[in-house]
């Protein structure tokens, strides 16, 4: 069973392990002393527990006890991590943050290291709040998550982490247009230039750049600024053409007698050289 601790989601139990742990459960009584069991089957308990009870809490007990009963084992070091996952799955995210970053800080080499990682890394992704509010837990979130992709990049956690990374990304993007879109209809154009900006230049791979591009059309038409808007434009025709936002750019130029071509010599006109070569998207 040297692995049975690595995530709890494959456990995948069969029937035979079932019986065997509804075995145990019923020689260990929810206060019965877990002395004289040994580290493996208070383990497979807290496993049990775990899985089949609505409440995750009640398995941390078990694995707190192969750590008092069994210290510097392996089943000792694996019940860590599973604390901290227990913690998670209760939505106790402090407790499983603190306990995770104590498994990496003991074991940092331990394979179960990335699953730690993670478990931080989640502590932030699942506490992030709508885009209204304040970000910094989104911040977090991809740091951590940053550092799971890089750190362990061959494993599942990576490749779940590059996922949730995209997420939370595009998550700040979307605040930054909020904001955008704010100054727009309050007519402050310059200050939602700047946020749409932001979004072009620092998020351009998440889903907000079309939408971005577009309120740059508009702001800029509003301005006056012909040729910024032209160039806006002509980088979404050029990215994003069966977009709802290039139609609607276009609609607004043909209004205005103007077509979506790079003109001038804006920041927007060496985003649109970066587009042509390739550099940009």
């Amino acid at each position: 069973m040297r692995r049975a601790g690595r995530r709890f989601s494959t456990f995948a139990v069969t029937g035979a392990l079932v019986v065997a742990l509804a075995a145990c459960s019923n020689q260990v009584g929810e206060d019965e002393p877990l002395d004289a069991f040994t580290a493996e089957e208070i383990f497979q308990r807290g496993e049990y527990v775990l899985e089949t009870s609505p409440r995750p809490e009640e398995s941390l007990r078990y694995f707190r006890e192969i750590e008092r009963i069994y210290p510097y084992t392996d089943w000792a070091r694996r019940a860590i991590v599973m604390q901290a996952y227990a913690y998670h799955r209760n939505g106790d995210y402090d407790e499983a943050r603190e306990t995770a970053q104590r498994f990496l800080d003991q074991y940092p080499g331990d394979p179960d290291a990335a699953w730690a990682a993670y478990i931080v890394a989640l502590t932030y992704y699942d506490q992030i709040e709508d885009v209204g509010r304040d970000q910094g837990l989104t911040f977090q979130a991809l740091r951590h998550l940053r550092y799971v992709i890089e750190q362990y990049p061959n494993t599942e956690y990576a490749r779940s982490a590059v996922l949730k990374f995209d997420l939370a990304f595009d998550r700040l993007a979307a605040k930054e247009m909020e904001i955008g879109r704010y100054y727009l209809a309050q007519g402050n154009y310059q200050a939602a230039i700047n946020r749409f900006r932001v979004v072009v230049e620092e998020y351009q791979t998440t889903t907000q750049t079309p939408e971005a591009l577009h309120r740059l059309v508009e702001a800029y038409l509003a301005l006056g600024l012909r040729s910024e808007a032209q160039t806006a434009a002509a980088i979404l025709g050029h990215n994003f053409r069966s977009n709802p936002f290039y139609e609607d750019s276009y609609r607004l130029l043909t209004d205005a007698g103007l077509t979506a071509e790079a003109e001038g010599e804006s920041w927007l006109r060496e985003i649109y050289r970066r587009t042509i070569r390739g550099d940009w998207i």
